[in-house]
């Protein structure tokens, strides 16, 4: 006896398997060509790249920025797993993490949008991916207790991931090594030898809203 559902009720479909290709092509093409040039990137090009049309990739995603968060979360998740996946694979708390630095500005220099958008993640750090990088530092912060200088916080260190960062933007292209040196000579200054107090933190500027 055949089973007849309410009026009204709609049935969702799975996707078809052709439709579920599509997106995937157009998500790989995205983050290949986010990463070699950045997110002023041109969308037909992403769209020739993955073989689909604009009809199909405006289906899938009907604005660039829609494109753009998804490989973002995708590609900065990845990111940040390899980076801690260094930390973990290193015995010695200072290696893990010098490792965590070293594997995480090696990836961000390779990542044209990374680049441009991880500032962005101090000022709005709700966002996806960030708390995965601040759990990494935590621990980080807690195994090298005995090597780090005394008063270094989690934000001090996600604070220098990020200012790093800017290091990598200015010379990775001119000075492709410059950054790795800024980081031994970042990192030296957070060894437990160096024991002068450090300055005290400056309460945080409020900002009223712009009339």
């Amino acid at each position: 006896m055949a089973v007849h559902e309410p009026e009204g009720t709609i049935r969702r479909r799975a996707p078809r398997v052709d439709a579920i290709r599509n997106r995937e092509a157009i998500i790989e093409a995205a983050s290949e060509v986010l990463a070699a040039q950045g997110t002023a990137v041109d969308v037909r090009e992403i769209a020739g790249r993955s073989g689909v049309g604009m009809g199909t990739l405006y289906r899938h995603f009907p604005k660039k920025e829609d494109l753009i968060q998804t490989v973002l979360r995708r590609d900065f998740s990845t990111w940040a797993e390899s980076a801690r996946q260094a930390a973990i694979d290193a015995q010695d708390p200072w290696a893990a993490l010098t490792d965590f630095y070293q594997q995480a500005l090696t990836g961000y220099a390779r990542h044209s949008a990374i680049m441009e958008n991880f500032a962005l993640t101090w000022s709005a750090p709700d966002l996806e991916g960030i708390q995965q990088l601040r759990l990494v530092i935590e621990e980080l912060c807690a195994r090298a207790a005995g090597v780090l200088r005394p008063g270094v916080t989690t934000d001090d260190l996600l604070l220098l991931l990020v200012s790093l960062g800017h290091a990598v933007q200015v010379t990775d292209e001119c000075r492709p090594h410059m950054w790795n040196r800024l980081l031994h000579i970042s990192l030296a200054g957070l060894r437990a030898d160096h024991r002068e107090p450090l300055p005290a933190e400056a309460a945080p500027v409020l900002r009223l809203p712009q009339r």
